[in-house]
């Protein structure tokens, strides 16, 4: 006798709610452990089970993209970052962030600084990004190297980019080329190597948060950055 298969059903996020940005704007105005330990309850129900909900819908529309970035929606040790800073160095020593960070890495590497598509959603701003952030050295001269090679697989990159709109580069540069890497006169992507962060950002109205659409503009956009991300993995040597 056959086994009888029952299909699992396919998780559908309906969008977050306006109660996790209002926790957020609450937090920010009383960012102290007293006030974050009262208010546990709502982290977690208006906060957390929302950007779980959103990791695990996930998981299944990013393989389509890539089997290799991981969707893991735990509290601890997943997708989604802690909401406590480390403040041992830092001289501002509030206790927590005013944003949730969700991101995707790739599987190679299960570090921050990994290939990874990312959701930033703060008081001040919300945005989608995809790249590598904050590369080790290593890492980093593997990128330019790529680029200084294959200048004309970099230049697909950057039409692609263009051509998907809304998106832009952000983060550290220096000043001058690096001058431990040989780098032809006159090559066509000087300013992008002088780039000490691989990454791109989207941003969009806090209001798309609310809408059932959210994971769609998400998806969207991980995969209009697909020609990046192929560049960035394979210059590192891991699969896309």
């Amino acid at each position: 006798m056959k086994k009888k298969v029952v299909a699992r059903s396919v998780p559908t996020f309906k969008g977050f709610t306006p109660a996790m940005l209002e926790f957020l704007h609450q937090l920010a105005q009383n960012n102290n452990r007293d006030w974050f330990a009262a208010n546990k309850s709502r982290f977690e129900e208006e906060v957390v089970a929302k950007a779980l909900d959103f990791i695990e819908c996930m998981a299944a529309p990013l393989a389509g993209i890539s089997p290799h970035f991981l969707c893991i929606p735990k509290r601890v040790g997943g997708s989604l970052f802690r909401i406590q800073r480390d403040t041992r160095f830092a001289h501002d020593k509030r206790p927590y962030k005013t944003n949730i960070g969700i991101h995707f890495r790739h599987d190679s590497n299960f570090d921050v600084h990994a290939p990874g598509y990312y959701l930033h959603i703060g008081v001040d701003e919300c945005f989608l990004a995809c790249g590598v952030w904050h590369p080790e050295r290593p890492a980093l001269n593997r990128m330019r190297s790529a680029i200084v090679e294959k200048p004309r697989a970099w230049g697909t990159v950057r039409r692609a980019l263009t051509r998907a709109g809304g998106f832009g580069f952000h983060g550290e540069a220096l000043k001058r080329l690096p001058v431990d890497l040989p780098i032809p006169e006159g090559h066509p992507w000087q300013e992008d190597l002088k780039r000490k962060d691989f990454i791109v950002l989207r941003h969009f109205e806090e209001g798309l948060l609310f809408d059932a659409g959210m994971l769609d503009f998400a998806l969207e956009t991980y995969a209009s950055a697909t020609p990046l991300m192929r560049f960035l993995c394979s210059s590192l040597g891991a699969r896309f």
